[in-house]
């Protein structure tokens, strides 16, 4: 027999409003968070033979790629920028951005087994794929210091960083939220619309052409320029490479645009996968 006084720990309702998003009930499973972390972290190299060396290969792989393709072959200018920091610094964090907007972008479909089986706020799983992908950030981050320290003292490479360094904590926090917006509203109308998942592979790709990461913006001109400054993760990128390059310029206006528009994605991403969330099973 049930005590009336005894306090519930969880209610669950059948039906759920737009705007009913509990997220003190996220804090609360920060443990279950962090396990998650571990999982998604240690799942991807746990059966490969070089393991977390793939951190390392997968920019550096890229970055050559870039430079005999786009500077040896296509000629793209770098700003007098040594052509491998150049394209390095953009892969890194872009890679950030494509790994947290990819994976949370498949969170239903990759997690449904789970979520039908077990309460837990569904959304703890795309937070954990954004630290765990921090994790990696940070680790190629290192990478990226460590060739920058090479190229200095033995290429005598030029660097020029300056103030607006003390930015770069904010700049990975707008390509987290951004990531993690873009990727549950994404998550949210696959449920429904499969098609979506087809497309989004080949929308990333065309979005990295998009934004100034094999070229600086300095190299476009009209409407092409006009046109490329609207994309959010232009106004990041361009921040970096001239806070710790000192090439190009640092456009506040673009910076907040980013923000405002990291923000409303994550505030309409929220609310989408607020409202899936609880039906999703049966169009999964």
């Amino acid at each position: 027999m049930v005590d009336v006084n005894d306090s519930w720990t969880e209610i669950i309702k059948p039906k759920r409003g737009w705007f009913d998003v509990k997220l003190k009930e996220i804090w609360r499973y920060r443990d279950l968070i962090l396990l998650f972390v571990r999982r998604d972290f240690v799942s991807v190299y746990k059966q490969t033979v070089l393991g977390p060396l793939w951190l390392f290969i997968q920019p550096l792989f890229t970055t050559f790629i870039f430079y005999f393709v786009f500077n040896r072959i296509a000629n793209i200018p770098t700003d007098g920028v040594d052509p491998i920091l150049f394209y390095l610094s953009g892969i890194t964090l872009w890679n950030y951005f494509s790994d947290c907007f990819n994976k949370t972008s498949n969170t239903f479909v990759a997690n449904a087994s789970i979520f039908g089986k077990v309460y837990f706020p569904r959304l703890t799983t795309p937070i954990s794929i954004v630290i765990s992908n921090l994790i990696k950030l940070f680790i190629q981050l290192l990478l990226f210091a460590c060739i920058v320290g090479y190229n200095v003292a033995f290429n005598g490479a030029q660097i020029n960083p300056n103030l607006t360094l003390l930015l770069f904590p904010f700049l990975i926090f707008l390509m987290a939220i951004m990531g993690l917006g873009m990727g549950i509203l994404f998550s949210a109308l696959t449920t429904k619309y499969r098609d979506l998942s087809f497309l989004l592979t080949f929308g990333i790709q065309l979005l990295m052409y998009a934004t100034p990461i094999i070229y600086p913006l300095s190299f476009t001109h009209g409407k092409l320029h006009t046109l490329l400054s609207f994309n959010p993760i232009t106004p990041i990128i361009e921040t970096f490479r001239y806070s710790f390059f000192g090439i190009g310029s640092f456009d506040l206006g673009g910076l907040i645009y980013s923000s405002i528009f990291s923000v409303a994605v994550l505030f309409i991403g929220i609310l989408f996968f607020n409202k899936v969330e609880n039906k999703f099973m049966d169009t999964v």
